[in-house]
């Protein structure tokens, strides 16, 4: 075997070898909530206490997931199908214990315009690619990276999407019926404004009293859910008023959505489970014929990475909360696997875009979850609820269902804590804030999410900018003697891209007074590109200028940085040393035999003989 056949096979090998590795790591990620949980022992209490639980969160996601549905203008079982699919699969394959996985409202300001756009067809698409860049993320180890985003981004997103919501159910709440399909909040309330003379006040009186039901009944009712009381009794009460009222007229599921199955026209949800179907063969923007293309996917790719990227955020936070909750630990990059495949497999079954949801995650451990097996519980309750309830969901009030959405926009915008955060945060932090939460309500999640990340990193950069610095250290003269001409700098802090040209903008002041200059370099902890790149100016500068460097108190990474990068020892240009002791020591021996070299003038140089 010739070398370089021997050499393509080895890296052959070992390209293999670090596939093998990759896939066995994905697959150690794969069901760590459930895995864990299961080593610890799994008894029938347990199994007892996760089907009650199961079985209340069920109660409370059964008229969430519908009124987040209708919300985009799809028709309510496909939230339905999200909350089964992705609630199974998520608790099967994620990194919790308590998660509950389904449809959210912070997903409405982002799947909303891809209805109105490219119709069904292409919001399941753009899931499926969601998916997609979920699981890429979770096999990266992007987990940890998501808690790194600061909280008034996160904060901004939240308030901006809670409003945004809270303006798309004037719609029903009013009984109003828009020409077109405005885009955008302003453009919506316009449109209100132009049809204000429709305003039904049958839906306004279905949506008050709705609204009144869900804020007064848990104060009397604990055990039950308010959502399924309040919805219920408005469900009732159209149909009496229906029968009781010649001109009473509002809005429900049955009169807004149909489905046609086997020639059969059925009002409302088909009593049916989650089917298979292909995403690329329903329909498009306004019920045509949906094409799917290479262009089509490169015009979904921002709404995907803004699917990916707020479904990671809310997940994840979601998790934290719920391990505070519960005293657990989650794998997040496990949870990003899990959901990435449940958002892949979904618009296979007719399910729109999942997430981690918070409100139904905190319900879930509060009544008494102990595993991902009562999130199971909680998708097998919806399934049987879809098939056996659908019938009866046709008279739920579109007006009662956005109460329901009008009370969760509220609860999900924290005013309390916007306002607080305004008063007692920086700045800097305060033009994040107000950025992020104008671009969600004027833009749309796309614009807000891909400057939000921006910001992100950018306020990371200027606070760890700030960290970093150089500093002339004057104290060192008070225990060791030091020539003129010796200068001593301190460098602290990482010097990367955001830090490293501002922070040695500083050794710039050195004056030709300095033989040699000192960099003191124990508290720098990784030196990257940028920050290697402005260290050698600097470095070639001072050479340039017949001055010396010592580099001192290396750390083992950046001082294979350094070895790498070629910055190695140079007689009389620059030197190492372990310590600032070891490296003044140096310098005063470099000044003597500088003294030496050059005597002062007026002194006959001693020749070679002696003469």
């Amino acid at each position: 075997m010739g070398p370089d056949v021997k050499r393509y096979v080895d890296e052959l090998t070992d390209a293999v070898k670090a596939q093998l590795a990759l896939a066995y790591g994905v697959k150690d990620l794969l069901g760590y909530g459930l895995r864990t949980r299961l080593r610890e022992g799994y008894t029938v209490a347990d199994f007892r206490a996760d089907a009650l639980a199961g079985l209340v969160v069920g109660i409370v996601a059964l008229p969430l997931s519908m009124a987040l549905a209708t919300a985009i203008d799809v028709p309510p079982q496909h939230g339905l199908y999200t909350a089964i699919v992705a609630g199974i699969i998520v608790a099967l394959l994620g990194g919790t214990r308590a998660q509950v996985t389904g449809p959210t409202a912070a997903f409405v300001v982002i799947l909303l315009p891809i209805v109105h756009q490219h119709g069904l067809g292409g919001l399941l698409i753009a899931g499926f690619m969601a998916g997609v860049i979920l699981v890429l993320m979770g096999m990266a180890r992007f987990g940890r990276f998501m808690t790194f985003i600061p909280h008034p981004v996160t904060t901004g997103f939240t308030a901006g999407i809670a409003l945004v919501i809270a303006v798309l159910q004037l719609k029903d709440a009013f009984g109003i019926s828009l020409a077109g399909r405005p885009e955008g909040v302003v453009a919506y309330l316009e449109a209100l404004w132009h049809a204000r003379a429709g305003v039904n006040g049958w839906d306004v009186g279905v949506c008050g009293v709705t609204l009144g039901m869900l804020v007064f009944i848990p104060k009397v009712v604990k055990r039950v859910p308010a959502p399924l009381l309040a919805l219920a009794a408005a469900a009732v009460l159209a149909v009496l008023l229906d029968h009781l009222v010649t001109d009473f007229h509002v809005a429900t599921i049955g009169s807004k959505f149909q489905v046609e199955i086997d020639g059969e026209t059925i009002r409302g949800i088909p009593p049916l489970p989650p089917m298979p179907v292909w995403p690329w063969r329903l329909a498009g923007a306004n019920g045509g014929e949906f094409v799917l293309s290479f262009a089509l996917i490169r015009e979904l790719m921002p709404a995907a990475f803004a699917i990916a990227v707020l479904g990671a955020i809310e997940s994840l936070m979601s998790a934290v909360i719920a391990d505070g909750m519960s005293g657990t630990k989650h794998d997040p990059n496990s949870e990003l696997i899990a959901l990435g495949v449940a958002n892949m497999v979904c618009p296979f079954f007719g399910g729109i875009a999942a997430t981690g949801a918070l409100a139904r995650t905190a319900t879930n451990i509060r009544a008494g979850a102990r595993s991902p097996i009562a999130t199971i519980v909680h998708a097998l309750f919806i399934l049987a609820s879809t098939i056996a309830l659908a019938p009866l969901v046709a008279y739920l009030p579109m007006a009662a269902l956005a109460a329901l959405l009008l009370i969760v926009a509220k609860n999900m915008s924290e005013a309390r804590h916007f306002v607080r955060l305004m008063r007692i945060a920086q700045r800097s932090d305060v033009i994040v804030l107000l950025t992020c939460f104008t671009l969600t309500v004027l833009f749309d999640m796309v614009i807000a999410v891909s400057v939000g990340v921006m910001l992100a990193a950018l306020l990371f950069m200027r606070r760890m900018a700030v960290l970093t610095k150089v500093t002339l250290d004057t104290t060192m003269g008070e225990t060791f003697e030091m020539p003129a001409g010796v200068r001593l700098y301190e460098i602290a802090g990482p010097m990367f891209f955001g830090a490293a040209n501002v922070a040695l903008g500083t050794l710039d002041t050195i004056g030709s007074e300095a033989k040699v200059v000192i960099l003191e370099m124990r508290h720098v902890p990784v030196v990257d590109a940028t920050g290697l790149v402005a260290l050698e100016s600097i470095l070639d500068r001072l050479h340039r200028s017949h001055q010396k460097t010592i580099l001192c108190g290396l750390q083992a990474e950046v001082a294979a940085t350094f070895a790498k990068a070629g910055i190695k020892r140079v007689p009389g240009r620059l030197a190492f040393a372990p310590d600032v002791e070891t490296a003044i020591s140096m310098a005063i021996v470099h000044e003597a035999r500088l003294s030496i070299a050059t005597p002062p003038t007026g002194i006959p140089t001693v020749g070679p003989s002696g003469h």
